[in-house]
């Protein structure tokens, strides 16, 4: 889903990168020093969203600073391709970005192209939960990722990822899914309501709360 699309995007945006290396030392010192400090800001806030699961409540702008992060680090594995020798770092460098185009970096860019607002459907507690579609062409393959995420009171701004669930269309109604609180605290359930050619019921998952 947006995969070919974004591979586009991807792809413009490392040959901007790409020109930005050739034309560096045409750029003034003041505006060298301000893109590669804002290429490591933006590369680590986005490891430590990773890391510690937090991230805003927005999901636009999570995806924005996902964007952001690896436009800087492109710019920087660019730039060390210019220290010498070359031919080692510039072979080093196509290692180094040739990550960026696996299905793990590529799906959750995906979402910039996604259209309309995912909702965020509270379930008490502090807690609500959003449903992302995915699919797999290259497989027939589709589902949605059902993430149940902490909003602290005093920043309703954040968030914090504390349970996730994937359901496959093959299993149940994928795009059905929905979460509610569990029977005991720091539990949640994960619910996918069977398709009409199945049984009468659903698939269930008790999460515990990280």
């Amino acid at each position: 889903m947006h995969i070919p699309i974004t591979i586009a995007a991807l792809v413009l945006l490392t040959a901007a990168m790409l020109l930005l290396r050739i034309f560096w030392t045409r750029l003034t010192p003041r505006l060298r020093v301000f893109l590669v400090r804002g290429a490591i800001a933006m590369a680590a806030l986005h490891v430590f969203f990773v890391v510690t699961r937090w991230g805003t409540s927005l999901t636009y702008v999570n995806v924005i600073i996902n964007w952001f992060a690896i436009a800087g680090y492109v710019l920087l594995v660019m730039l060390f391709s210019r220290i010498s020798p070359r031919w080692l770092t510039s072979l080093s460098a196509a290692v180094l970005l040739a990550p960026l185009f696996t299905t793990s970096v590529l799906l959750p860019l995906t979402m910039i192209f996604q259209p309309g607002i995912i909702p965020a459907i509270p379930i008490g507690n502090n807690l609500y939960y959003k449903v992302a579609q995915w699919s797999n062409n290259g497989e027939g393959n589709s589902g949605v990722d059902l993430d149940v995420l902490y909003r602290p009171p005093f920043a309703p701004f954040l968030s914090r990822r504390v349970q996730s669930q994937p359901f496959n269309t093959q299993e149940c109604n994928a795009y059905a899914a929905s979460a509610l609180l569990g029977p005991r605290p720091r539990t949640v359930i994960a619910r996918c309501p069977h398709w009409p050619t199945q049984p009468v019921g659903a698939e269930d998952k008790l999460l515990q709360l990280r």
